[in-house]
């Protein structure tokens, strides 16, 4: 498909995904919990060979740990990428703003149920504040659409340029939410799942009314400091902060070949993306959160409760609960988030016991490919992270059953118009 015409509306990752098709078919077995490290080696490495620069990968089972890279973390100096760098994991910040909210609800400060305009009276349009409710934020259930286009205008008519000339704009988050409300609308209300980071960046200002301190002050203390991490934090300037990789970007081949965006301005992501962190801290995240160590009981339940998200095929690629979402594998069912950034993505699944875990994080984003008739092609990528993914968290020769489809970048989709 020729780069003419093309119209990018949606910054996700990969629409690409796993076919069980391409692997043995298996029953679902519970596999050993023994790390298998050769295996995991031996998958991280393919990732590379598939063509992805570079790639770090965080995995646990109880008390055993491994940890991998593979591939360069700079294209012109060979500089290879090493576990624990630092990373900017995008959307995975949506659960630490979460874990904030719940934390107030717990406290009797914030209803899930009440609308935004008991909190925020002046920051959306009447009939979206006295409807739109705390909840449907946090479960994208608000039917408000995304400002990441109004942010980047230029993809609108399918050019990166915007990209680069708002590498070092600073923006507030209340521009970003009169830029997502001016976006067409997904829905009524409750109606139906969409995926919007301006709902989470109302939260952050949500947040801000009701302890009366900005976000990123009140997530570092009671969510990243609470949860022991040493190596997570909102950036204070564009430079990511200690050892970390480049971010090249693709954008589909629109820029060829992929340029670095390691420094940017994040506040256009705000408490929807923001956060550096490493793998090995999101593991650490998510076995802190999933073991009770940051939410109340209730609140950690009301977390879970879900909405089923499909593709256009009716599969249902996750269900999300409120900033976490869960993926059903053949080894049972994983909870956590994914991110992309320009030219960083980032996954991270868990257990619900916490035992077994992996995060990972790649430095080049949106490397597939549109056909003549507009569709998103996989990538041989996409099938190696699926592989590494399934070899991590249930073991060597797991497979998907025949006609069932994984997604490691659920969230991260892509929508495209000629």
């Amino acid at each position: 498909m020729g780069r003419r015409g093309v119209v990018i509306v949606g910054l996700g990752l990969s629409a690409a995904l796993v076919a069980g098709a391409t692997l043995p078919a298996q029953a679902a077995q519970p596999q050993e919990r023994t790390l298998d490290r050769a295996g995991l080696e031996e998958t991280l490495a393919a990732i590379r060979d598939a063509g992805m620069y570079g790639v770090y990968s965080s995995v646990r089972d109880g008390r055993q740990a491994w940890d991998g890279a593979a591939g360069v973390a700079d294209v012109e100096t060979g500089r290879p990428v090493r576990p624990g760098m630092r990373h900017r994991v995008g959307s995975i910040t949506k659960t630490f703003t979460a874990v904030a909210i719940l934390q107030q609800a717990g406290k009797g400060r914030v209803d899930l149920d009440a609308p935004v305009a008991r909190y925020l009276p002046r920051l959306l349009p009447a009939d979206l504040g006295g409807k739109v409710t705390v909840r449907m934020l946090l479960n994208h259930t608000s039917g408000i659409g995304d400002y990441v286009v109004g942010a980047f205008p230029s993809l609108a008519q399918g050019s990166a340029a915007s990209l680069d000339e708002e590498r070092l704009r600073v923006i507030r988050p209340e521009e970003l939410v009169r830029l997502g409300v001016a976006a067409p609308r997904t829905g009524e209300p409750g109606q139906n799942w969409s995926y919007s980071n301006t709902n989470y960046v109302i939260a952050g200002l949500l947040l801000e009314r009701v302890t009366g301190e900005s976000a990123q002050r009140y997530i570092t203390r009671e969510v990243i400091q609470r949860a022991g991490l040493r190596e997570t934090s909102f950036p204070r300037t564009p430079v990511i902060p200690g050892p970390h990789s480049r971010a090249y970007e693709s954008l589909y081949g629109l820029i060829d070949p992929p340029r670095d965006y390691s420094v940017y301005d994040m506040s256009w992501a705000h408490t929807a993306g923001a956060i550096v962190s490493t793998t090995g801290d999101l593991d650490r995240f998510y076995r802190v959160l999933l073991g009770g160590g940051l939410l109340p009981r209730a609140q950690l339940a009301q977390m879970r409760t879900t909405v089923p998200v499909t593709d256009g095929q009716g599969n249902v690629l996750m269900n999300y609960g409120l900033g976490i979402y869960a993926q059903d594998l053949p080894c049972g069912r994983f909870w956590g988030h994914d991110g992309g950034v320009f030219g960083m993505g980032t996954f991270s699944l868990s257990s619900q016991d916490g035992r077994r875990q992996i995060s990972l994080g790649i430095n080049l984003m949106k490397y597939q490919r549109f056909d003549d008739n507009g569709v998103l092609q996989p990538h041989p990528i996409d099938y190696a992270l699926g592989d590494h993914l399934l070899r991590a968290l249930c073991g060597p020769g797991t497979a998907l059953a025949r006609g069932t489809t994984l997604t490691p970048f659920p969230t991260q989709q892509v929508l495209v118009k000629r």
